[in-house]
This record gives C-alpha cells, sequence and structure tokens, in this order.
C-alpha cells in the first residue's frame, strides 16, 4: 500500500538521511582510511557494524510505513555508502589503486627475471572476507 506521494518522498528522504547519519558513526574521515593500512581490520569492523544496522533501519522504517518508495530509497543509500567506503579502505595510499584480500598480482621484475618466466603470486591475506 502506497503512501501519497507527498508524504512517501520526504518520508524516504528522511530515511536516506538517517541512513547517512547511521552509516558514518564512528567511521574516520575519508582521507584516514585512505592512508591507513590497506583493509585495516577496525574500520572494516565499524563498517560492517553501521551497514547492518542501517540495513535494519531501513527495514524497520519501511515495514512499518508499509512503502516501498522509504525502502527504495533507503536501500539505495545504504548500498551506495558502502561501496564507496570499502573503495576508500581498500585503496592503496602510494599506488592509489584497489586492492582487496587475495589479489591477484604479477611478480616484481627482478623475482621474474631471475627465475625465466612470469610468475603469479597472491598478495597475503590477513583474513578479512567482505
Amino acid at each position: 500500500m502506497a503512501s501519497r506521494p507527498e508524504i512517501s518522498i520526504p518520508a524516504a528522504l528522511a530515511t536516506g538521511t538517517l541512513v547517512y547519519t547511521i552509516y558514518n558513526r564512528g567511521l574516520p574521515p575519508i582521507l584516514d582510511m585512505r592512508a591507513a593500512k590497506v583493509g585495516d581490520p577496525n574500520v572494516e569492523a565499524v563498517r560492517k557494524q553501521n551497514v547492518w544496522m542501517a540495513a535494519a533501519t531501513v527495514a524497520g522504517i519501511s515495514l512499518i510505513a508499509k512503502d516501498a518508495t522509504v525502502f527504495i530509497v533507503g536501500g539505495a543509500m545504504v548500498v551506495v555508502l558502502d561501496w564507496m567506503t570499502r573503495a576508500n579502505i581498500w585503496t592503496n595510499a602510494n599506488t592509489g589503486r584497489v586492492e582487496g584480500p587475495g589479489v591477484l598480482r604479477m611478480a616484481t621484475p627482478r623475482a621474474a627475471a631471475n627465475s625465466g618466466s612470469r610468475q603469479r603470486e597472491y598478495a597475503p591475506s590477513e583474513g578479512i572476507v567482505a
């Protein structure tokens, strides 16, 4: 059951604002996330807590309001904020490239020259699963 647009749209925007506020609770600024070690476990733990709290809030408000617009806007905010945060957590400050756990990298030119062939090695994983 959809509400009238003059009620539904402000409720959806208020839910999006609430999601933004909940999601940024406890997270460091973007520059600090990018300057920290790639895949910092502390920032990753706060991100996971915030995404679950924001998703639960969107689900609760949309069930109470019985309006799909609230769910769509709130859910989109959760997804976009989580993608942006993950990109900042996994960006290497030195290279500017996104690196995740277990990323396949080519061996250094020196190692490749010594072995006679191009070897592949996996980046060390700290056991962080997205």
